[in-house]
């Protein structure tokens, strides 16, 4: 489900046009040939839904969806299929499994939208072409950018059956994509490029200046938008930082906290909180300014559940254990194996840059630490199929300490039990097995000495 979710985000959020119709739900049907995944689900672009559709052995499925009119990603645990469902829409979507992209259609009453939007991404791809165009120099890299934004517009502008209602819209959302690509090129250059000191041109952002950053209709249509919004409470929250002496999770959430827009304000606050709740260093304050700003019950609901869980795997609380996992050199490990010593915890993955990107920073500590009373524990949360990379990974990149495979990938207990949401994760545990850290700093980070320095280890 990964993946789906890292190629969704490559497409535009949008939400529909108002629909005539008076129906309340939408119909989706199809035929997948070669079906053979164990599960056929629709999911919305923001992760908050994943509905299961049933899907017969020889892959026929139909399902009356009662949904916000909005982008899914139909998945069949192999191929994502973008659709555009509305209130009146009755969708059929066919393909062959074995020859997704040749063979993929979608038809029927309201396929308009979904046929515009897989045609852009084609224009997008044809436009920015097979290599990462944030490598190009800043001449070329906005005139591609410009033409890319002409280019769709005269498309949507041109697409037959779809309302001028949704057609403003999206006009609005392939500027804001553009806007958003010419944010981003700045960051994204210097590290591709390796030239991290690299600064653009003075106005490059110029058409930035006059942005307005409260227009509720564009926030819901446009990812883009979105981004945007989010990327400007970013930066004025970086100057509350340092004016306050404020860590930068507390001083976003105080920003978000201005906002008069509940529908921007909510949102944005969620997302930060879903995720950032798992990594901040003061759970208290971070909750309760989360619980204090936010009005929607359902968020607060959900970011309460996430609290009370952390609670639990907060600083001096018993670790979560692990038992039984797979030990590269053989036979089995378990944490209670390591009393008596601290443990340091790498969880990653082999198919984690950031993970691989920390195993050089990993193998210089465990070499600086290897006399100390300190055990440095990799555990791999690497799916079965992928138990043959993570032995030839250990071995192509000589990695030390104690390798272990996880027993259920993402699901396993001890992952759970941590609320890991994201990769690497670096956890710190004491002598008892109490917790240190669940947030340690990275092998790359100076400040992990520090902390092994505070507790004489």
């Amino acid at each position: 489900m990964k993946n789906l979710f890292i190629a969704s985000s490559l497409l535009v959020l949008a939400i529909s046009c108002k629909n005539e119709t008076s129906k309340d739900y939408a119909v989706l049907s199809g035929k997948i040939s070669n079906y053979q995944g164990e599960v056929l689900t629709i999911n919305s672009l923001d992760r908050k839904l994943t509905d299961t559709l049933t899907i017969s052995g020889d892959g026929i499925f139909k399902d009356t969806l009662r949904l916000a009119n909005a982008n899914y990603m139909l998945f069949d645990g192999k191929n994502p299929t973008l659709v555009h469902i509305t209130n009146g829409n009755e969708l059929q979507v066919n393909y062959d499994s074995n020859d997704y992209r040749n063979t993929v259609s979608v038809a029927g009453i309201g396929a308009e939208i979904t046929n515009y939007l897989h045609d852009k991404r084609d224009i997008e791809q044809y436009i920015r072409g097979k290599d990462n165009y944030f490598l190009l120099e800043e001449t070329d890299f906005k005139s591609t950018a410009s033409k890319l934004k002409d280019s769709l517009t005269a498309f949507i502008n041109s697409f037959e059956g779809i309302s001028q209602d949704y057609k403003a819209k999206e006009v609005r959302n392939i500027n804001y994509a553009y806007l958003s690509t010419l944010n981003k090129y700045k960051p994204y250059h210097a590290y591709y490029a390796k030239q991290p000191d690299f600064e653009v041109s003075e106005g490059f952002l110029s058409e930035l200046d006059h942005m307005d950053y409260t227009n509720e209709d564009d926030f819901v249509f446009s990812k883009d938008y979105k981004d945007l919004v989010s990327n400007h409470y970013r930066e004025l929250s970086k100057t509350l930082s340092e004016t306050d002496s404020l860590k930068e999770d507390i001083a976003y959430l105080k920003t978000l906290a201005n906002i008069e827009s509940e529908t921007i304000k909510n949102s944005l606050l969620f997302e930060t909180a879903k995720n950032g709740i798992t990594y901040t260093e003061d759970l208290q304050e971070f909750y309760e300014l989360f619980m204090a700003n936010s009005t929607n019950e359902d968020d607060k609901a959900d970011i309460t559940k996430s609290y009370n869980k952390l609670k639990t795997v907060s600083k001096g609380s018993p670790s979560p254990k692990f038992v039984d996992y797979e030990n590269y050199k053989g036979g089995v490990t378990s944490l209670d194996d390591f009393k008596g010593k601290y443990v340091y915890i790498d969880v990653w993955a082999t198919w984690c840059g950031p993970c691989k990107r920390e195993i050089p920073f990993l193998k210089e500590v465990e070499a600086q630490y290897h006399d100390k009373n300190i055990a440095f524990v990799s555990i791999s949360i690497d799916q079965a199929k992928d138990h043959d990379k993570w032995k030839q990974m250990i071995e192509e990149k000589a990695m030390g300490g104690i390798q272990l495979f996880a027993d259920n990938d993402w699901k396993s207990d001890f992952v759970k039990s941590y609320l890991i949401q994201g990769i690497p994760r670096f956890i710190l545990i004491d002598t008892e097995g109490n917790i240190i850290n669940a947030n340690a700093p990275r092998p790359s980070d100076s400040k992990l000495i520090k902390l092994f320095d505070e507790y004489n280890i």
